[in-house]
């Protein structure tokens, strides 16, 4: 938890720095568009977005702005970022976490059934869908599922958004093939680590003593064993919620989502600066949060983690 904040300020510095070493800027992007415009027009429309600055001076204005919860506005529409993210935060987070549902229906089961059939059939196809799930990029996977599930069969809508309050049911469906094209890498990570971790704990003492105490295997597998082998699954779906946000950009853009990953996408193309540092802060922020809770919840798994 002492960590949270020195990671956020150092990712605040580094997305200001790093979106200003991409050539041109949202002036140069309006020059281009109107190739009428003077240069002292051009000048002027530097110093009212504030880029005559030295670079210092800027970063120094934007750590402080932050500070007093101020996110500035876009520089193309004028519309404080604050606002837009808030409209758009709720997008984003139902579909990573979708995504990680996703990921964890299928992950978890494939792993315990390939651990539990160990060199037969059930293992090997739970290892082929590791190897393809691994391999398949999230954007190719997405492009797949519309041209089946959208074009051919006509069973899922293949972009727009519905919001829940406008009816769960349209929701769903509108985020049914996002949530799977962003959470089935992750699936298959989490089937190999429930496999190998799962194996492992099988021949551990306690998991011997409970079968010679008479407990069911249900009981042996869910309690005993598989309690303990998520704990390393649980610090790989904390690392990977990361991940899922960070995949959100593409896959918000593929499916029409109006979230913030399409959002951040959009100020990089304009070379919006408040947009993309204010994406990046809201991301980060929140990958910070799942970490911290992924922190306190290995205390609940496993008994022998305290914290003082």
């Amino acid at each position: 938890m002492a960590l949270a904040l020195p990671t956020t300020l150092g990712v605040l510095v580094a997305v200001f720095l790093l979106i200003r070493l991409v050539p041109g800027d949202v002036v140069t992007q309006m020059v281009s568009l109107e190739a009428s415009i003077s240069p002292q027009r051009v000048a002027e429309l530097r110093r009212l977005f504030g880029l005559d600055q030295p670079l210092a001076v800027q970063l120094g204005g934007y750590l402080a702005a932050v500070g007093r919860g101020d996110l500035g506005k876009s520089l193309r529409t004028g519309l404080p970022v604050g606002g837009e993210l808030l409209h758009r935060f709720p997008v984003t987070i139902e579909l990573a976490c979708l995504g990680l549902a996703t990921a964890l229906v299928i992950g978890v089961p494939a792993g315990i059934g390939a651990a539990l059939h160990r060199g037969r059939a059930a293992d090997y196809l739970a290892n082929a869908f590791v190897l393809l799930g691994l391999s398949v990029p999230s954007f190719w996977l997405a492009v797949l599922l519309i041209l089946l599930f959208s074009l051919r069969l006509g069973w899922l809508p293949p972009t727009g958004y519905f919001a829940p309050s406008e009816g769960l049911g349209a929701n769903l469906a509108h985020m049914a093939l996002p949530a799977v094209s962003l959470g089935l890498a992750l699936a298959a990570a989490i089937a190999r680590i429930v496999r190998s971790s799962l194996l492992e704990v099988l021949g551990r003492s306690y998991v011997r003593t409970a079968r010679a105490k008479g407990l069911d295997e249900p009981r042996v597998i869910l309690w005993h064993a598989l309690r303990n082998a998520l704990i390393p699954v649980v610090t790989v779906v904390g690392l990977q919620f990361g991940t899922l946000l960070g995949g959100t950009v593409i896959i918000e853009q593929i499916f029409s989502l109006p979230g913030i990953g399409r959002y951040a996408l959009e100020g990089i193309n304009l070379r919006d600066y408040p947009v993309v540092q204010g994406a990046v802060l809201a991301i980060a922020l929140a990958f910070v949060l799942v970490n911290l809770c992924v922190d306190m919840l290995y205390g609940f798994l496993d008994p022998r983690v305290r914290y003082s």
